[in-house]
């Protein structure tokens, strides 16, 4: 199956030092992830992730992943560390995501059968990410699930980010299947949470955008 929509963009998530951070744009990441959740083993405090961003080109987006936070922790954060992006991954409803004026926001559904997909129409944001259902995960997961569930959603005109078990083996075709704009990845690039491969990183963006 071949995608209309443009090539697709490649995330790498759970950044927590400057070495995986260059080594991610060197093999030619369009976005880095960062996350502001304390019970995440891949958390980064907001000074460590301003250090980062401070060394990364204007063309990276930087994401900012929250987890129910409070909405002046989060514009604290977001303008500490000059973010680009919002990623909203816990219970947020669709009146939270519109208080960021002048931030972009992409909100996470956790996919388990695909039932809960008729829970995303309320939400008018910039773009929607898919991942794993895992009770007693918010993310970084490193489970995959059924892939055709969401390509009805990819039509829609939201930017759409696919996410959850995804690594160099299998991202080509997850990509076939789902369509999305976005491929995340996390723990499929790690030797540990928090701590990237480097060659993993190189691969999985080179499968992500081959032809």
């Amino acid at each position: 199956m071949v995608t209309n929509r443009a090539k697709v963009k490649v995330k790498i998530c759970g950044i927590t030092n400057l070495e995986d951070a260059l080594a991610s744009v060197r093999s030619g990441s369009d976005a880095l992830g960062f996350v502001f959740y304390r019970k995440s083993p891949r958390y980064i405090t907001p000074w460590a992730a301003r250090a980062i961003i401070g060394r990364l080109p204007k063309r990276i987006a930087k994401i900012g992943v929250f987890v129910d936070a409070p909405e002046k922790s989060i514009k604290r954060v977001a303008k500490f560390c000059r973010l680009d992006v919002l990623q909203f991954h816990g219970q947020e409803s669709p009146e939270f995501c519109k208080r960021f004026k002048g931030y972009k926001v992409i909100k996470a559904f956790r996919v388990k059968d695909g039932r809960e997909l008729k829970n995303i129409l309320p939400y008018d944001t910039f773009a929607y990410l898919f991942d794993t259902f895992v009770k007693t995960k918010a993310g970084g997961t490193g489970k995959r699930f059924d892939w055709k569930l969401i390509r009805d959603v990819c039509t829609n005109p939201r930017a759409v980010f696919l996410s959850g078990g995804l690594n160099e083996k299998n991202v080509k075709r997850a990509i076939a299947i789902a369509q999305p704009d976005w491929v995340d990845v996390s723990s499929g690039v790690e030797i540990k949470p928090g701590k990237k491969n480097h060659e993993k990183v190189k691969r999985f963006i080179a499968a992500a955008k081959k032809r």
